[in-house]
């Protein structure tokens, strides 16, 4: 009798269970984010509105409504990437260095949000651009950690295995762990030293920040690199940041997929796919109608083993019927 494996979908209260705990896990980290940047922002509040009214006190000749329309103007400037600043305005957001690092953080969907397109053009283009670049970057990425997965996991693992005899679920675990700490100083903790040394404002927790966030492709656009020094040095140091976007981005994904490899992940993940369940030959056959039933019948390689063992059965008790008779079936005339 054959069987076929149907998919059987797992337990409705894991989906549950995995659903209440995210809510709860999303809801506390509201909670100690509240807690947390609530009262700084009512200290930004106060002090910005301190430094407003302090600075009208100080110029009575410019009137509240001309300075509002002048902050108006320079607020909507800074949401496009353009500061009013004397020291900044000599920094160009889309020459070649800066177009490119903005075309790496939306394919890569970090998107700092720092530099948008102005034109409606633009932001067509935009669209265009990321509908058939996003999925060719993913794909990108996805062929790359494949290729590396092989030669950073598959063969140590397996050669220290063979050389030492340990076991393969204890080098895995090892292993990974490694490589997690060898990525996060290499992409994280290194970078973060460079950054803290070529921005200037930047302490050493903000730059630790900023390497977190880009490499999560989280992107917040409240640090950004590259908008200081001379222009020469500002166009290799953002292509140098380009490329560090890229190359740290395959090996964050090459870390989590090394992880989401360890035998004891894949067994929580089981809990959540679907399992596979023995479905008879005969049930399966039930359902079918009549015409795809004697399709079936036809079709030599997709004949039930049922109709052929009954086909073959018959045919010995035929063999056997003739034989009493002194027969063989070749000695039957024809009519």
């Amino acid at each position: 009798m054959v069987s076929l494996d149907l998919p059987k979908m797992p337990r409705v209260w894991n989906y549950w269970l995995l659903l209440v705990i995210y809510l709860l896990f999303l809801a506390l980290g509201a909670l100690v984010f509240m807690g947390i940047e609530a009262r700084h922002e009512g200290a930004l509040r106060q002090t910005v509105g301190d430094a407003y009214q302090q600075f009208l006190l100080d110029n009575p000749c410019i009137a509240p409504s001309s300075m509002d329309k002048l902050l108006d103007v320079a607020i909507i400037a800074d949401n496009y990437g353009v500061s009013v600043l004397g020291n900044s305005s000599d920094i160009e957001n889309w020459e070649f260095t800066s177009a490119l690092f903005f075309a790496a953080s939306v394919l890569t969907t970090t998107g700092y949000g720092h530099t948008v397109p102005l034109s409606n053009g633009g932001k067509i283009f935009c669209i265009v651009y990321t509908f058939f670049g996003i999925p060719a970057t993913l794909f990108l990425l996805t062929c790359a950690v494949n290729g590396l997965m092989k030669l950073t996991n598959t063969r140590p693992i397996n050669y220290i295995h063979a050389r030492w005899g340990y076991p393969l679920g204890i080098v895995a675990v090892v292993h990974a762990v490694i490589l997690g700490l060898l990525v996060f100083f290499s992409f994280i903790i290194l970078p973060a030293f460079v950054f803290w040394a070529m921005e200037d404002g930047w302490n050493f927790l903000e730059s630790l920040y900023f390497c977190f966030i880009s490499l999560s492709t989280i992107g917040l656009g409240d640090y950004v690199p590259g908008r200081a020094g001379s222009p020469k040095l500002r166009e290799f140091y953002k292509f140098t940041i380009t490329c560090y976007l890229i190359i740290g981005l395959i090996a964050m994904l090459l870390a989590i997929e090394t992880f989401f490899n360890l035998q004891d992940i894949r067994n929580f993940f089981r809990l959540f796919k679907p399992k596979r369940t023995q479905v008879r030959e005969d049930d399966r056959l039930g359902i079918l109608s009549q015409d795809e039933l004697a399709q079936e019948m036809e079709a030599p390689d997709s004949t039930p083993l049922a109709v052929i063992s009954g086909a073959t059965k018959e045919g010995h008790q035929s063999k056997d019927l003739f034989a009493e008779n002194g027969r063989t079936p070749v000695d039957i005339p024809q009519e």
